[in-house]
Protein backbone atom coordinates (compact mmCIF):
# COMPACT_ATOMS: atom_id res chain seq x y z
CA UNK A 1 0.00 0.00 0.00
CA UNK A 2 2.72 2.47 0.90
CA UNK A 3 4.05 2.52 -2.68
CA UNK A 4 0.62 2.75 -4.35
CA UNK A 5 -0.50 5.82 -6.27
CA UNK A 6 -3.28 8.01 -4.96
CA UNK A 7 -5.54 6.73 -7.74
CA UNK A 8 -4.86 3.11 -6.76
CA UNK A 9 -5.45 3.83 -3.08
CA UNK A 10 -8.75 5.54 -3.92
CA UNK A 11 -9.81 2.49 -5.94
CA UNK A 12 -8.87 0.16 -3.07
CA UNK A 13 -10.90 2.26 -0.66
CA UNK A 14 -13.90 2.35 -3.03
CA UNK A 15 -13.73 -1.43 -3.53
CA UNK A 16 -13.58 -2.02 0.24
CA UNK A 17 -10.22 -3.80 -0.13
CA UNK A 18 -8.97 -1.59 2.68
CA UNK A 19 -10.51 1.01 4.96
CA UNK A 20 -9.20 4.51 5.53
CA UNK A 21 -8.60 3.57 9.17
CA UNK A 22 -6.42 0.62 8.09
CA UNK A 23 -4.55 2.72 5.56
CA UNK A 24 -4.03 5.56 8.01
CA UNK A 25 -2.89 3.19 10.75
CA UNK A 26 -0.33 1.70 8.36
CA UNK A 27 1.24 5.11 7.85
CA UNK A 28 1.02 6.00 11.55
CA UNK A 29 2.86 2.76 12.37
CA UNK A 30 5.61 3.69 9.90
CA UNK A 31 5.80 7.18 11.38
CA UNK A 32 6.12 5.73 14.90
CA UNK A 33 8.88 3.42 13.66
CA UNK A 34 10.95 5.76 11.50
CA UNK A 35 10.17 9.36 12.47
CA UNK A 36 12.35 9.33 15.63
CA UNK A 37 15.33 8.90 13.29
CA UNK A 38 14.21 10.90 10.24
CA UNK A 39 12.48 13.74 12.17
CA UNK A 40 10.06 14.47 9.32
CA UNK A 41 7.09 15.30 11.57
CA UNK A 42 6.86 17.98 14.24
CA UNK A 43 3.29 17.39 15.46
CA UNK A 44 1.24 14.19 15.54
CA UNK A 45 -2.21 13.50 16.99
CA UNK A 46 -3.14 9.86 16.39
CA UNK A 47 -6.62 10.20 17.89
CA UNK A 48 -7.55 13.21 15.78
CA UNK A 49 -6.07 11.59 12.65
CA UNK A 50 -7.90 8.29 13.15
CA UNK A 51 -11.15 10.15 13.84
CA UNK A 52 -10.81 11.77 10.41
CA UNK A 53 -10.15 8.35 8.88
CA UNK A 54 -13.31 6.94 10.50
CA UNK A 55 -15.32 9.87 9.15
CA UNK A 56 -13.86 9.21 5.70
CA UNK A 57 -14.93 5.56 5.85
CA UNK A 58 -18.49 6.67 6.65
CA UNK A 59 -18.38 9.06 3.70
CA UNK A 60 -17.07 6.35 1.37
CA UNK A 61 -19.78 3.93 2.52
CA UNK A 62 -22.42 6.57 1.81
CA UNK A 63 -21.14 7.00 -1.75
CA UNK A 64 -20.01 10.61 -1.24
CA UNK A 65 -16.29 10.10 -1.75
CA UNK A 66 -14.00 12.28 -3.85
CA UNK A 67 -10.67 11.26 -5.38
CA UNK A 68 -8.81 11.92 -2.10
CA UNK A 69 -11.40 10.85 0.48
CA UNK A 70 -9.69 8.70 3.10
CA UNK A 71 -6.17 9.36 1.76
CA UNK A 72 -3.59 10.23 4.48
CA UNK A 73 -1.82 13.51 3.64
CA UNK A 74 1.03 15.20 5.55
CA UNK A 75 0.76 18.96 5.98
CA UNK A 76 3.75 21.29 6.10
CA UNK A 77 3.78 23.07 9.46
CA UNK A 78 3.44 26.44 7.76
CA UNK A 79 -0.32 25.93 7.27
CA UNK A 80 -2.62 26.87 10.13
CA UNK A 81 -4.82 23.92 11.10
CA UNK A 82 -7.43 24.50 13.76
CA UNK A 83 -6.55 22.75 17.02
CA UNK A 84 -3.10 21.72 15.77
CA UNK A 85 0.22 23.20 16.80
CA UNK A 86 1.43 25.40 13.97
CA UNK A 87 5.06 26.26 14.65
CA UNK A 88 6.61 27.18 11.30
CA UNK A 89 9.69 25.38 12.60
CA UNK A 90 10.40 28.20 15.06
CA UNK A 91 10.75 28.64 18.81
CA UNK A 92 8.73 31.82 18.27
CA UNK A 93 5.61 29.71 17.59
CA UNK A 94 6.59 26.62 19.56
CA UNK A 95 3.31 26.52 21.50
CA UNK A 96 0.98 28.26 19.05
CA UNK A 97 -2.31 26.40 18.49
CA UNK A 98 -3.97 27.64 15.31
CA UNK A 99 -7.52 28.95 15.90
CA UNK A 100 -8.57 28.53 12.26
CA UNK A 101 -7.78 26.53 9.12
CA UNK A 102 -5.69 27.71 6.18
CA UNK A 103 -7.53 27.58 2.85
CA UNK A 104 -5.40 24.61 1.79
CA UNK A 105 -6.35 22.70 4.95
CA UNK A 106 -10.03 23.50 4.39
CA UNK A 107 -9.81 22.23 0.82
CA UNK A 108 -8.38 18.89 1.92
CA UNK A 109 -10.96 18.62 4.69
CA UNK A 110 -13.77 19.19 2.20
CA UNK A 111 -12.25 16.48 0.00
CA UNK A 112 -12.29 14.06 2.94
CA UNK A 113 -8.51 13.62 3.11
CA UNK A 114 -6.90 12.61 6.41
CA UNK A 115 -4.36 14.89 8.11
CA UNK A 116 -1.49 12.64 9.25
CA UNK A 117 0.36 15.44 11.03
CA UNK A 118 2.46 18.58 10.59
CA UNK A 119 5.87 18.23 8.97
CA UNK A 120 9.20 19.75 9.90
CA UNK A 121 10.60 22.70 7.96
CA UNK A 122 13.29 25.35 7.91
CA UNK A 123 12.37 28.10 10.35
CA UNK A 124 9.76 30.38 8.74
CA UNK A 125 10.63 28.62 5.44
CA UNK A 126 14.08 30.23 5.38
CA UNK A 127 16.61 27.64 4.26
CA UNK A 128 17.53 25.05 1.64
CA UNK A 129 18.45 22.11 3.86
CA UNK A 130 15.95 21.92 6.75
CA UNK A 131 18.83 22.57 9.14
CA UNK A 132 17.44 25.86 10.47
CA UNK A 133 14.41 24.25 12.16
CA UNK A 134 14.16 24.84 15.90
CA UNK A 135 13.03 21.21 16.16
CA UNK A 136 16.21 19.82 14.61
CA UNK A 137 17.25 18.87 11.13
CA UNK A 138 15.50 16.32 8.94
CA UNK A 139 17.45 13.38 7.49
CA UNK A 140 17.35 12.41 3.84
CA UNK A 141 15.84 8.88 3.66
CA UNK A 142 18.29 7.95 0.88
CA UNK A 143 21.24 8.66 3.17
CA UNK A 144 20.71 9.70 6.77
CA UNK A 145 23.98 11.65 6.78
CA UNK A 146 22.59 14.04 4.15
CA UNK A 147 19.98 16.80 4.09
CA UNK A 148 16.59 16.41 2.39
CA UNK A 149 16.59 19.96 1.04
CA UNK A 150 14.37 22.76 2.23
CA UNK A 151 12.43 24.50 3.33
CA UNK A 152 9.83 21.73 2.85
CA UNK A 153 12.30 19.10 4.04
CA UNK A 154 9.92 17.35 6.43
CA UNK A 155 7.28 16.86 3.75
CA UNK A 156 10.00 15.75 1.34
CA UNK A 157 11.40 13.12 3.70
CA UNK A 158 7.88 11.92 4.55
CA UNK A 159 7.02 11.38 0.87
CA UNK A 160 10.35 9.71 0.05
CA UNK A 161 10.28 7.44 3.13
CA UNK A 162 6.62 6.54 2.52
CA UNK A 163 5.53 8.09 5.81
CA UNK A 164 2.50 9.54 3.99
CA UNK A 165 0.63 9.02 0.72
CA UNK A 166 1.46 12.60 -0.32
CA UNK A 167 2.24 15.94 1.30
CA UNK A 168 1.88 19.68 0.94
CA UNK A 169 4.74 22.12 0.68
CA UNK A 170 5.42 25.76 -0.07
CA UNK A 171 7.85 27.22 -2.57
CA UNK A 172 9.28 30.73 -2.17
CA UNK A 173 12.52 30.20 -4.08
CA UNK A 174 12.53 26.46 -4.77
CA UNK A 175 11.36 24.96 -1.48
CA UNK A 176 9.17 22.31 -3.13
CA UNK A 177 11.30 21.59 -6.20
CA UNK A 178 14.76 21.46 -4.61
CA UNK A 179 13.81 18.91 -1.91
CA UNK A 180 11.87 16.97 -4.56
CA UNK A 181 15.11 16.69 -6.51
CA UNK A 182 17.22 15.73 -3.47
CA UNK A 183 14.71 13.13 -2.23
CA UNK A 184 13.57 11.67 -5.56
CA UNK A 185 9.86 12.47 -5.95
CA UNK A 186 7.60 14.83 -7.91
CA UNK A 187 6.94 18.34 -6.63
CA UNK A 188 4.99 21.17 -8.26
CA UNK A 189 5.07 24.92 -7.60
CA UNK A 190 1.95 26.38 -9.26
CA UNK A 191 1.56 29.78 -10.90
CA UNK A 192 1.54 32.50 -8.25
CA UNK A 193 -2.03 33.07 -7.09
CA UNK A 194 -3.48 29.73 -8.20
CA UNK A 195 -3.42 28.33 -4.63
CA UNK A 196 -4.62 30.60 -1.84
CA UNK A 197 -2.08 31.81 0.73
CA UNK A 198 -4.76 32.40 3.38
CA UNK A 199 -3.64 30.81 6.63
CA UNK A 200 -0.18 30.06 5.23
CA UNK A 201 2.31 31.80 7.51
CA UNK A 202 4.02 34.45 5.41
CA UNK A 203 7.72 34.60 4.55
CA UNK A 204 7.86 36.67 1.34
CA UNK A 205 4.32 37.42 0.24
CA UNK A 206 5.01 38.15 -3.43
CA UNK A 207 6.88 34.85 -3.84
CA UNK A 208 5.28 32.27 -1.50
CA UNK A 209 3.13 29.61 -3.16
CA UNK A 210 1.74 26.30 -1.90
CA UNK A 211 1.90 23.14 -3.96
CA UNK A 212 1.75 19.33 -3.95
CA UNK A 213 4.56 16.89 -3.18
CA UNK A 214 3.90 13.29 -4.24
CA UNK A 215 5.33 10.21 -5.90
CA UNK A 216 4.16 11.01 -9.42
CA UNK A 217 2.79 13.69 -11.73
CA UNK A 218 -0.61 11.99 -11.70
CA UNK A 219 -0.68 12.20 -7.91
CA UNK A 220 0.25 15.90 -8.06
CA UNK A 221 -2.57 16.51 -10.57
CA UNK A 222 -5.10 14.94 -8.20
CA UNK A 223 -3.81 17.10 -5.35
CA UNK A 224 -3.94 20.24 -7.49
CA UNK A 225 -7.61 19.53 -8.18
CA UNK A 226 -8.13 19.94 -4.44
CA UNK A 227 -5.66 22.72 -3.61
CA UNK A 228 -6.31 25.18 -6.45
CA UNK A 229 -9.21 27.60 -6.46
CA UNK A 230 -10.22 31.17 -5.76
CA UNK A 231 -10.33 32.41 -2.18
CA UNK A 232 -11.69 35.89 -1.54
CA UNK A 233 -9.80 36.08 1.77
CA UNK A 234 -6.49 36.21 -0.13
CA UNK A 235 -6.05 39.41 -2.15
CA UNK A 236 -3.52 37.68 -4.42
CA UNK A 237 -5.78 34.68 -5.14
CA UNK A 238 -6.76 34.57 -8.81
CA UNK A 239 -10.44 34.30 -9.68
CA UNK A 240 -10.24 31.70 -12.42
CA UNK A 241 -12.52 28.93 -13.59
CA UNK A 242 -11.86 25.64 -11.79
CA UNK A 243 -9.57 23.29 -13.76
CA UNK A 244 -9.19 19.53 -13.97
CA UNK A 245 -5.44 19.09 -13.85
CA UNK A 246 -5.68 15.44 -14.90
CA UNK A 247 -7.34 16.28 -18.22
CA UNK A 248 -4.23 16.24 -20.41
CA UNK A 249 -2.15 13.56 -18.70
CA UNK A 250 -2.42 11.07 -21.56
CA UNK A 251 -1.79 13.42 -24.48
CA UNK A 252 1.20 12.39 -26.64
CA UNK A 253 4.23 14.68 -26.70
CA UNK A 254 4.73 14.69 -30.47
CA UNK A 255 5.70 18.21 -31.52
CA UNK A 256 6.32 19.50 -27.99
CA UNK A 257 8.88 22.30 -28.11
CA UNK A 258 11.36 22.02 -25.22
CA UNK A 259 13.51 25.04 -24.46
CA UNK A 260 16.97 24.39 -23.03
CA UNK A 261 18.48 27.52 -21.41
CA UNK A 262 22.20 27.57 -22.11
CA UNK A 263 22.74 29.30 -18.76
CA UNK A 264 21.35 26.29 -16.87
CA UNK A 265 23.96 23.96 -18.32
CA UNK A 266 26.98 26.27 -18.20
CA UNK A 267 26.82 27.65 -14.65
CA UNK A 268 27.21 25.79 -11.39
CA UNK A 269 25.97 22.33 -12.33
CA UNK A 270 27.87 19.31 -11.02
CA UNK A 271 28.94 16.97 -13.87
CA UNK A 272 27.43 13.95 -12.09
CA UNK A 273 24.08 15.77 -11.97
CA UNK A 274 24.30 16.95 -15.57
CA UNK A 275 24.49 13.45 -17.05
CA UNK A 276 21.06 12.17 -15.81
CA UNK A 277 19.47 15.48 -16.84
CA UNK A 278 20.81 15.19 -20.38
CA UNK A 279 19.63 11.57 -20.60
CA UNK A 280 16.16 12.60 -19.45
CA UNK A 281 16.02 15.30 -22.11
CA UNK A 282 17.10 12.73 -24.73
CA UNK A 283 14.18 10.56 -23.60
CA UNK A 284 11.84 13.46 -24.34
CA UNK A 285 13.33 13.71 -27.80
CA UNK A 286 12.53 10.01 -28.29
CA UNK A 287 8.95 10.76 -27.23
CA UNK A 288 8.63 13.26 -30.07
CA UNK A 289 9.73 16.52 -28.50
CA UNK A 290 11.75 19.12 -30.37
CA UNK A 291 14.75 20.55 -28.52
CA UNK A 292 15.40 24.28 -28.85
CA UNK A 293 18.30 26.20 -27.33
CA UNK A 294 17.15 29.37 -25.59
CA UNK A 295 18.69 32.01 -23.38
CA UNK A 296 17.62 33.49 -20.05
CA UNK A 297 20.30 36.20 -19.90
CA UNK A 298 19.30 37.68 -16.55
CA UNK A 299 18.87 34.36 -14.72
CA UNK A 300 22.35 34.69 -13.18
CA UNK A 301 21.04 37.73 -11.27
CA UNK A 302 18.13 35.86 -9.72
CA UNK A 303 19.93 34.95 -6.49
CA UNK A 304 21.11 38.50 -5.61
CA UNK A 305 17.68 39.86 -6.58
CA UNK A 306 15.92 37.26 -4.45
CA UNK A 307 18.13 37.90 -1.44
CA UNK A 308 17.20 41.57 -1.54
CA UNK A 309 13.46 41.18 -2.14
CA UNK A 310 12.68 38.12 0.01
CA UNK A 311 14.42 39.44 3.18
CA UNK A 312 12.76 42.83 2.64
CA UNK A 313 9.33 41.20 2.66
CA UNK A 314 10.32 38.89 5.52
CA UNK A 315 11.42 41.80 7.70
CA UNK A 316 7.96 43.30 7.28
CA UNK A 317 6.01 40.05 7.72
CA UNK A 318 7.93 38.97 10.82
CA UNK A 319 7.53 42.31 12.59
CA UNK A 320 4.25 40.99 14.05
CA UNK A 321 6.18 38.58 16.29
CA UNK A 322 6.94 41.03 19.07
CA UNK A 323 5.98 39.09 22.20
CA UNK A 324 2.81 41.12 22.70
CA UNK A 325 -0.08 39.38 20.97
CA UNK A 326 1.05 35.78 20.45
CA UNK A 327 4.17 33.74 20.08
CA UNK A 328 7.21 33.58 22.33
CA UNK A 329 7.60 36.21 25.05
CA UNK A 330 10.77 36.60 27.12
CA UNK A 331 10.29 35.68 30.76
CA UNK A 332 12.37 38.55 32.10
CA UNK A 333 12.50 42.14 30.84
CA UNK A 334 12.64 45.67 32.22
CA UNK A 335 10.31 47.61 29.91
CA UNK A 336 8.36 47.28 26.67
CA UNK A 337 11.34 47.83 24.38
CA UNK A 338 13.39 45.32 26.35
CA UNK A 339 10.56 42.80 25.99
CA UNK A 340 10.48 43.33 22.22
CA UNK A 341 14.23 42.87 21.90
CA UNK A 342 14.57 39.87 24.19
CA UNK A 343 11.49 38.08 22.81
CA UNK A 344 12.72 38.38 19.24
CA UNK A 345 16.32 37.56 20.15
CA UNK A 346 15.19 34.37 21.94
CA UNK A 347 12.43 33.41 19.52
CA UNK A 348 14.20 33.68 16.17
CA UNK A 349 17.08 31.54 14.94
CA UNK A 350 20.27 32.79 13.28
CA UNK A 351 19.11 32.53 9.65
CA UNK A 352 15.84 34.33 10.34
CA UNK A 353 17.70 37.11 12.18
CA UNK A 354 20.15 37.40 9.28
CA UNK A 355 17.33 37.88 6.78
CA UNK A 356 15.45 40.35 8.97
CA UNK A 357 18.61 42.45 9.26
CA UNK A 358 19.25 42.32 5.50
CA UNK A 359 15.63 43.16 4.75
CA UNK A 360 15.54 46.08 7.17
CA UNK A 361 18.77 47.42 5.71
CA UNK A 362 17.66 47.34 2.05
CA UNK A 363 14.38 49.07 2.95
CA UNK A 364 16.02 51.78 5.03
CA UNK A 365 16.29 55.41 3.96
CA UNK A 366 19.21 55.95 1.61
CA UNK A 367 19.35 52.32 0.49
CA UNK A 368 15.82 51.67 -0.81
CA UNK A 369 16.54 53.00 -4.30
CA UNK A 370 19.99 51.43 -4.52
CA UNK A 371 18.91 47.93 -3.52
CA UNK A 372 15.18 47.24 -3.26
CA UNK A 373 14.03 49.34 -6.23
CA UNK A 374 16.90 48.11 -8.40
CA UNK A 375 16.08 44.50 -7.51
CA UNK A 376 12.45 45.04 -8.54
CA UNK A 377 13.60 46.41 -11.89
CA UNK A 378 15.81 43.37 -12.52
CA UNK A 379 12.92 41.12 -11.45
CA UNK A 380 10.93 42.57 -14.34
CA UNK A 381 13.80 41.82 -16.74
CA UNK A 382 13.91 38.20 -15.52
CA UNK A 383 10.17 37.85 -16.21
CA UNK A 384 10.65 39.37 -19.67
CA UNK A 385 13.36 36.78 -20.43
CA UNK A 386 10.80 34.04 -19.82
CA UNK A 387 8.19 35.85 -21.93
CA UNK A 388 10.62 35.89 -24.86
CA UNK A 389 11.59 32.25 -24.31
CA UNK A 390 7.99 31.03 -24.38
CA UNK A 391 7.55 32.55 -27.82
CA UNK A 392 9.93 29.83 -29.02
CA UNK A 393 9.03 26.86 -26.80
CA UNK A 394 6.18 25.26 -24.86
CA UNK A 395 8.12 24.24 -21.75
CA UNK A 396 11.62 24.85 -20.42
CA UNK A 397 13.78 22.06 -19.00
CA UNK A 398 16.99 21.88 -17.02
CA UNK A 399 18.38 20.81 -13.66
CA UNK A 400 16.39 21.48 -10.50
CA UNK A 401 19.42 21.66 -8.21
CA UNK A 402 23.14 22.07 -9.00
CA UNK A 403 24.05 18.83 -7.20
CA UNK A 404 22.67 15.90 -5.27
CA UNK A 405 21.93 16.02 -1.53
CA UNK A 406 24.90 17.31 0.47
CA UNK A 407 26.06 16.24 3.91
CA UNK A 408 24.36 17.71 6.95
CA UNK A 409 26.47 20.59 8.27
CA UNK A 410 28.48 20.85 5.06
CA UNK A 411 27.14 24.30 4.16
CA UNK A 412 25.67 25.40 7.48
CA UNK A 413 28.44 27.95 8.11
CA UNK A 414 28.47 29.31 4.56
CA UNK A 415 25.18 31.13 3.82
CA UNK A 416 26.22 32.02 0.26
CA UNK A 417 26.94 28.38 -0.62
CA UNK A 418 23.55 27.47 0.82
CA UNK A 419 21.83 30.21 -1.20
CA UNK A 420 23.39 28.84 -4.40
CA UNK A 421 21.38 25.64 -3.93
CA UNK A 422 18.46 27.58 -5.43
CA UNK A 423 20.42 28.71 -8.48
CA UNK A 424 17.98 27.21 -11.01
CA UNK A 425 14.70 27.61 -9.13
CA UNK A 426 14.52 31.19 -7.87
CA UNK A 427 13.94 32.84 -11.26
CA UNK A 428 10.65 30.93 -11.58
CA UNK A 429 9.35 32.46 -8.34
CA UNK A 430 10.52 35.94 -9.29
CA UNK A 431 8.52 35.65 -12.52
CA UNK A 432 5.52 34.01 -10.82
CA UNK A 433 5.65 31.03 -13.20
CA UNK A 434 4.81 27.39 -12.49
CA UNK A 435 7.69 24.94 -12.12
CA UNK A 436 8.09 21.34 -11.11
CA UNK A 437 10.75 18.73 -10.43
CA UNK A 438 10.49 15.10 -11.54
CA UNK A 439 12.87 12.24 -10.71
CA UNK A 440 15.32 11.78 -13.58
CA UNK A 441 17.79 9.21 -12.31
CA UNK A 442 20.63 8.93 -9.86
CA UNK A 443 24.16 10.28 -9.54
CA UNK A 444 26.91 8.59 -7.56
CA UNK A 445 28.30 10.63 -4.69
CA UNK A 446 31.99 10.88 -3.83
CA UNK A 447 31.54 8.14 -1.25
CA UNK A 448 29.87 5.84 -3.78
CA UNK A 449 26.20 6.30 -2.85
CA UNK A 450 23.53 6.67 -5.55
CA UNK A 451 21.47 9.80 -4.88
CA UNK A 452 18.38 11.15 -6.68
CA UNK A 453 18.54 13.83 -9.38
CA UNK A 454 15.56 15.96 -10.42
CA UNK A 455 14.67 17.38 -13.83
CA UNK A 456 13.03 20.80 -13.66
CA UNK A 457 10.10 21.56 -15.99
CA UNK A 458 9.02 25.21 -16.24
CA UNK A 459 5.76 26.22 -17.90
CA UNK A 460 4.10 29.42 -18.96
CA UNK A 461 1.50 31.04 -16.72
CA UNK A 462 -1.41 28.69 -15.85
CA UNK A 463 0.18 25.88 -17.88
CA UNK A 464 0.21 23.36 -15.00
CA UNK A 465 -1.94 20.84 -16.90
CA UNK A 466 0.53 20.76 -19.81
CA UNK A 467 3.49 20.43 -17.42
CA UNK A 468 1.81 17.54 -15.63
CA UNK A 469 1.18 15.91 -19.01
CA UNK A 470 4.86 16.35 -19.93
CA UNK A 471 5.95 14.82 -16.63
CA UNK A 472 3.37 12.00 -16.73
CA UNK A 473 4.38 10.87 -20.21
CA UNK A 474 8.01 10.68 -19.10
CA UNK A 475 6.95 8.66 -16.06
CA UNK A 476 5.13 6.19 -18.33
CA UNK A 477 8.42 5.18 -19.94
CA UNK A 478 10.73 5.46 -16.91
CA UNK A 479 10.50 4.21 -13.35
CA UNK A 480 12.67 6.72 -11.50
CA UNK A 481 9.56 8.08 -9.73
CA UNK A 482 8.76 4.59 -8.43
CA UNK A 483 12.14 4.16 -6.71
CA UNK A 484 12.08 4.35 -2.92
CA UNK A 485 14.88 4.24 -0.35
CA UNK A 486 15.39 1.08 1.67
CA UNK A 487 15.05 2.01 5.31
CA UNK A 488 16.72 0.01 8.06
CA UNK A 489 14.02 -1.82 10.01
CA UNK A 490 13.95 -0.54 13.60
CA UNK A 491 14.42 -3.09 16.35
CA UNK A 492 11.22 -4.81 17.39
CA UNK A 493 9.28 -3.79 14.25
CA UNK A 494 7.36 -6.32 12.20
Amino acid sequence: MINSSLKTLAQMLANKEISSVELTQTFLNRIDAYNPEINAYISLDHDRTLAQAKAADVRIAAGNATALTGIPIAQKDIFCAQGWKTTCGSKMLENFIAPYDAHVITQFDHAGAVNLGKTNMDEFAMGSSNETSYFGGVKNPWDFSRVPGGSSGGSAAAVAARLCAAATGTDTGGSIRQPASLCGFTGLKPTYGVVSRYGMIAFASSLDQAGPMAKSAEDCALMMNVMAGFDERDSTSLNREKEDYTRDLNKPLQGLRVGLPKEFFDIGIDPSTKDPIEKAIQKYQELGAELIEISLPHSSLSIPVYYVLAPAEASSNLSRYDGVRYGHRASEYTDLMDMYCKSRAEGFGAEVKRRILIGTYVLSAGYYDAYYLKAQQIRRLIAQDFEEAFKKCDVIMGPTAPSTAFKAGQKADDPVAMYLEDLYTIAVNLAGLPGMSVPAGFATSADGKPLPVGLQIIGNYFDEARMLNVAHQYQQVTDWHAQAPTLDKPEGSA
